[in-house]
């Protein structure tokens, strides 16, 4: 079901601080940045080896999902983010084992990739993701 770990997502108050963190600390190099509307995020997606990524995010608003985790907890550690050949197909296997889904449909993610996220409190406290990349669609 799950192929790699995709990405950590990293909450953090100023992206440009957090890029200049971990190129300079780990040597990573930035392959994308956007701008997610939808999500309420800047983002920068650093490579760590292959298809595995830091993604840091910065919050375009205080009332955003990531700018209200950043108010409660901080910056750090936001979500994990797994790898599958089939977003759709994961969801509808996951939801049948009694997991909520936060989306009802896969939607936009970065680098063209089509994601969706399992409820924090029916995966030991961890906000999931699933990512199906570009090149898997």
């Amino acid at each position: 079901m799950l192929l790699r770990i995709d990405h950590v997502g990293i909450a953090c108050h100023d992206l440009e601080e957090k890029i200049k963190l971990f190129s300079e600390l780990f040597e990573l190099e930035v392959v994308t940045r956007e701008v997610n509307e939808e999500q309420g995020v800047k983002e920068a997606m650093l490579r760590v080896a292959g298809d595995s990524y830091i993604q840091l995010l910065e919050p375009l608003s205080p009332d955003s999902p990531v700018g209200k985790f950043l108010a409660k907890r901080g910056e750090g550690v936001h979500h994990v983010a797994f790898g599958v050949g089939d977003v759709k197909l994961t969801m509808d296997e996951i939801a049948a084992k009694g997991v909520r889904l936060l989306d009802s449909a896969p939607r936009h993610g970065t680098m063209g990739s089509s994601i969706a996220f399992l409820h924090p409190k029916d995966v030991g406290g961890m906000l999931t993701e699933l990512v199906q990349s570009a090149k898997h669609k």
